[in-house]
């Protein structure tokens, strides 16, 4: 199947997407912040830019997008039909980057925790998941 964009078309919407401060990043970055954990934003030092650094913890959070980190089981990860070569390199070199970069973080001692784009969804689930890991980052 083809795409139903016009390349220019596509090319545009492509560079709209951003890897800093999406939805999903700035939802979980309030209810942290609502519940007194204070953080710093996309620390370039740290392998893999995490999205959250709380540093007094020593804690690093990753809101991924589940298309672009190929979120397991998710409905929202897949393989575009058109130029399909290009995103499956494209997409597992993604994988293969933060696995990498979280293994450094690790090793640094830093504590990795991820929330999946689809994880954002239902408000009150997400509110549960972010104090549980707040609690676990707490008690480091």
């Amino acid at each position: 199947m083809t795409d139903t964009f016009t390349t220019l078309r596509r090319s545009e919407i492509m560079s709209r997407i951003t890897a800093k401060n999406t939805a999903p990043e700035k939802l979980v970055r309030k209810i942290l912040f609502g519940l007194g954990c204070r953080y710093r934003l996309h620390d370039k030092k740290l392998a893999g830019r995490p999205d959250i650094v709380i540093k007094r913890r020593k804690a690093v959070v990753f809101v991924n997008g589940c298309f672009w980190h190929q979120h397991r089981g998710c409905k929202r990860q897949f393989i575009p039909k058109s130029n399909k070569e290009y995103w499956i390199d494209k997409l597992k070199n993604n994988v293969k980057r933060q696995k990498n970069d979280i293994r450094n973080l690790e090793r640094e001692g830093w504590k990795v925790f991820i929330i999946w784009e689809c994880q954002t969804k239902n408000r009150l689930k997400l509110i549960n998941r972010i104090k549980q890991l707040y609690e676990k980052i707490d008690n480091i």
